[in-house]
C-alpha cells in the first residue's frame, strides 16, 4: 500500500504509548552504502537484513524503478526504501524499507496486527478515489506472519483488477528491536508467470541479522 498511509495509521496507534522510553535513540549512519550483493543475496550494511532473489528473472535496484509511479506510489514514500526487487517482464516487485522505533513506541503481536489492518482502509479508500467508489476490492484477513529473525509481523493482501489486469497488492509489517520492518509488494498476474510464488519465496529468503 502507499506507505505514507501506512505511516500514518502508526503514528495513530502507537503515539498513545508515549511515555517512559523503552530504547536508547536509534542514530543511522547514512553515510554507510545501503548494502552489498554477492550472487542473488542482497546483504544490508546500513540495516542488519539479508534477503534473496527467487529467479534469474528478478533483479535487485537501489534506485526506484521508473514504473512505480504508474502504480500509483508517490515519489516522497518510495524515498524511503531501502531495496527494491523487481521484475522487469512484469513490473511485479517488493519494496523493502527498515526505520528504527522511537524511543518510546512499544510493540507487541496485537500492536503490529491493529495497525496492519486498520491501515487497509486506508489502501481501500485510496483505491476507490482512483477508480470510482464501486471499485471491487478483495481482501482477506489479517493475519500473523514468519520472518526469519523478527519479534513480530503481521501480513494483508488484496487484489482487484484494472482494465485486464489482476493485481495483488500485500503488506508486511514487522518490529524486532529496534527496528519497524515495512514489506510492500505489487503483483501484476500475466501468463507464464507465477510471480506471487515468486514473492512468497522472497519473504521466506527475508532475514533480520542483528550483530552482522
Amino acid at each position: 500500500m502507499r506507505k505514507n498511509v501506512l505511516f500514518l495509521y502508526i503514528f495513530l496507534l502507537i503515539v498513545g504509548c508515549a511515555g517512559i522510553p523503552v530504547r536508547d535513540e536509534v542514530r543511522v549512519d547514512l553515510s554507510l552504502p545501503v548494502g552489498k550483493v554477492e550472487g542473488n543475496t542482497f546483504e544490508g550494511i546500513r540495516y542488519p537484513f539479508k534477503v534473496s532473489l527467487p529467479s534469474s528473472q528478478w533483479k535487485f535496484s537501489l534506485e526506484i524503478p521508473e514504473f512505480m509511479e504508474g502504480l500509483g506510489f508517490q515519489k516522497p514514500g518510495l524515498e524511503e526504501s531501502e531495496l527494491f526487487l523487481i521484475n522487469p517482464a512484469t513490473k511485479s516487485n517488493i519494496q523493502i524499507d527498515l526505520t528504527p522505533a522511537g524511543r518510546t513506541a512499544r510493540f507487541n503481536q496485537k500492536v503490529i496486527q491493529a495497525i496492519t489492518g486498520t491501515a487497509y482502509r486506508g489502501l481501500v479508500e485510496e483505491l476507490k478515489m482512483d477508480h470510482g467508489r464501486d471499485f471491487p476490492i478483495e481482501a482477506t484477513p489479517t493475519i500473523p506472519y514468519s520472518l526469519k529473525g523478527v519479534q513480530y509481523a503481521a501480513h494483508r493482501p488484496v487484489s482487484y483488477k484494472v482494465g485486464e489486469t489482476k493485481t495483488i497488492h500485500g503488506w508486511v509489517y514487522g518490529f524486532t528491536e529496534p527496528y519497524q520492518i515495512f514489506i510492500i509488494y505489487i503483483v501484476l498476474q500475466k501468463e507464464g508467470f507465477d510471480d506471487l510464488k515468486e514473492i512468497k519465496k522472497i519473504l521466506d529468503s527475508f532475514e533480520m541479522t542483528p550483530g552482522k
